[in-house]
Formats: C-alpha cells, structure tokens, sequence
C-alpha cells in the first residue's frame, strides 16, 4: 500500500457488493430526476470528459461564463437537485469524523475514455470538512500529490465499492484519474465508472 499524505485514507472494499448494488440504484432515481450533463472549462468552455450531476441541497456547476460554484438548480432543468439519499448520509457518518452533514453529492460519470486532471477540491467555503470519494464500477488509476502541483504524485488503484477520504492536511492535495481500466467490474451494466464525492460547502 502506497504511503499517502497525512489525513488521505484509502479505505478498499469498504462497500460490499449488495451496498454497491443498491447505492447504484439509489444513483439511478438521482440521475432520472437530475439528467447527467457535460460541464465545461471557465473560460475556454472546453468540455470535460465525464458526464455530471448532483444530489442534495447544492449542486457543483461549471461554465464557461461564470466558472466552478456550487447552486441549488440543476444548470440544465433549473429544478432543485434530488434530496441526499440516505445511503450517503450513512457513509458520511461512518468515515467523515465531521459531524455537520454534506450538502453536495457529486456524480461523475466516467466512459472508459475518460480521465480527470490533477485538482485540488477548493470551491468550498469550508475546507475543515473532508471530502469523501465512493468509487463504482470499473477501477480506475487514481493519482495523488501535495499541496503544489508540482509535488511528487502517487499512484494506485481503486476498485468498486472502495473509499478515499481527503482530509486535514490533505484536504487540498492534488488528485486525479489517470485513466479507467474497462470491463474490471459487473456492477454497471454498461460498463464504465461512477465516482460519488460527498462535500461540505458551507461553514
């Protein structure tokens, strides 16, 4: 097991196969009422390579005209995001060490071509809570750095039903998926990746 910066956790297999199973149902009301949509770069509006949506009560948006945020609608439908389900909440509680609840769920969804680039988690305005990441579906490579862009990065994978929490010091390490490893799981029918994150935006 690769040596992560103080406050990363990896929790592998921390959701059995019938919690899996059941939290991509849950996922799949979330996205009936809450269509995924494709978000963009601020500024050059480049489309990203996962497909999106949101449950609880903010959602994480892009554009290219207003940027990263978090809002109440939908940017697509302009209805309230789906309610947090309960599943979520119950995992939050179990690894977050942080009592408010999450108020955003974002749903990535990720094609076998997909990936996303280092990022830090910094469109909150409360960086105390931590964020925890739910992997479904096929592994992928995930890779984790510091503070700086530039620092050293790691690399390993994430299986379906696995965890990682950033938190205290690694709350703002950079982080990414480097790439998925198709036809890895038989959980989604279709094939690709979901990655659930839960935050916490407000203080």
């Amino acid at each position: 097991m690769p040596e992560l910066s103080n406050g990363v956790r990896h929790l592998p297999a921390y959701l059995d196969r019938s919690r899996q199973e059941a939290l991509v149902e849950v996922i799949r009301a979330v996205v009936a009422e809450a269509p995924l949509f494709v978000p963009v770069m601020p500024g050059t509006g480049k489309p990203m390579s996962v497909r999106m949506t949101n449950c609880g009560p903010l959602g994480w948006v892009t554009d290219k005209e207003r940027g990263y945020r978090y809002q109440p609608t939908h940017p697509v439908t302009g209805r309230p995001w789906p309610a947090m389900p309960q599943q979520l909440l119950e995992i939050w509680n179990d690894v977050a060490g942080y009592e408010p609840p999450p108020e955003a769920c974002l749903v990535n969804f990720y094609s076998d071509e997909a990936r996303m680039g280092l990022h830090q988690d910094k469109d909150e305005r409360n960086l105390q809570a931590p964020v925890v990441s739910i992997s479904l579906g096929s592994s992928c490579l995930f890779r984790v750095g510091g503070l700086n862009r530039n620092d050293r990065t790691l690399s390993f994978k994430l299986s379906s039903g696995d965890l990682v929490v950033l938190g205290g010091e690694g709350r703002l390490c950079f982080h990414g998926v480097d790439r998925i490893h198709p036809a890895t799981s038989t959980l989604l029918k279709n094939g690709g990746r979901i990655n659930l994150t839960l935050r916490r935006v407000n203080p």
